[in-house]
């Protein structure tokens, strides 16, 4: 998904307000779970959102979505997020965030997902680093709940 940043998207300084880079992240992740499961999918947790550096505005923002693993019912979804300054032609990797997604049948109900095949060395690290992720969220997720 491509934004062009516009005054309206910024705050006092001229930066992207987060909340906005935050919904275009949920909207690509909500995107990219749903052509993979062709369910309706809804946003479970957001492990972590890296704010690396601020988008100007005028900028453009590219957010690259890939389904990092497929549990059962869920799907770790990873965003990347690319700052381009069009005039300067400066290319910055801006954030960086994961995402969980619930696959929901008919009913609204968890269904199952299809699984992935990691085949890439790069697919396989996302593959693994995804179980290591979702163990630290169910662990705090249970200190949550008691």
């Amino acid at each position: 998904m491509t934004q062009l940043v516009l005054p309206n998207d910024t705050n006092q300084l001229g930066n992207l307000l987060g909340g906005q880079l935050m919904h275009w992240i949920d909207l690509v992740a909500a995107i990219a779970s749903a052509r993979h499961s062709r369910r309706v999918c809804v946003t479970a947790s957001v492990d972590e959102l890296n704010f690396l550096h601020p988008i100007k505005t005028g900028e453009v923002v590219s957010l690259l979505a890939s389904i990092n693993r497929v549990f059962r019912t869920s799907m770790e979804v990873g965003v990347k997020v690319i700052s381009e300054n069009l005039l300067s032609g400066k290319v910055q990797h801006a954030n960086t965030a994961y995402l969980t997604f619930v696959a929901l049948d008919e009913n609204g109900n968890p269904t199952t997902v299809p699984q992935i095949d990691a085949e890439t060395e790069e697919e396989r690290r996302r593959f693994d680093d995804a179980l290591t992720r979702r163990e630290q969220r169910l662990v705090r997720r249970k200190k949550l709940t008691h």
